[in-house]
């Protein structure tokens, strides 16, 4: 292929519009233009946005504020006072927690938050923890493991 062999694809280019050069080029009289008003004249600049004096649009709506971080992690979240319906000394895993109706979905991962008071030993495995929460639970005697998010727990 050679540099004078180059050409736009078919139906790619027009000629551009001719107007005001006679009706029989059906772009004669309003050259396009219509009848009369701000559009039809010379020197006409109307700029993005104007609704001919109305409040615009732009005005009437609410501003957005901030904004949506997509990077954010979303937990399930559940509390060291919400696993005492668990006995003494048993352990708490991802499934077990779903079982018992403590997190709706495992298809986000588990944080332990360090609200309320736990006052038995429990071996608990979740993906994250406060570091509130791991103090308590090792007061009381139990123990915690953090489980990577996505291994080994039942996505839903």
């Amino acid at each position: 292929m050679n540099l004078n062999e180059l050409a736009p694809a078919p139906g790619s280019k027009r000629d551009r519009k001719r107007v005001g050069r006679g009706n029989g080029s059906g772009h004669g009289t309003y050259s396009c233009r219509g009848m009369k008003g701000q559009k039809a004249r010379a020197g006409c600049k109307i700029r993005p946005g104007f609704e001919g004096g109305q409040l615009p649009i732009i005005k009437r709506l609410p501003r957005k504020r901030g904004f949506t971080n997509i990077f954010k992690t979303e937990f399930s979240l559940v509390n060291v006072e919400e696993l005492i319906v668990f006995e003494a000394g048993s352990e708490v895993s991802l499934e077990k927690l779903l079982e018992y109706g403590l997190v709706k979905t495992l298809a986000k991962p588990v944080k332990i938050l360090a609200r309320g008071d736990l006052d038995r030993p429990l071996k608990i495995s979740a993906n994250n923890y406060s570091d509130a929460a791991k103090a308590k639970i090792e007061a009381a005697g139990g123990s915690i493991e953090e489980v990577p998010f996505g291994s080994g727990a039942v996505q839903a």
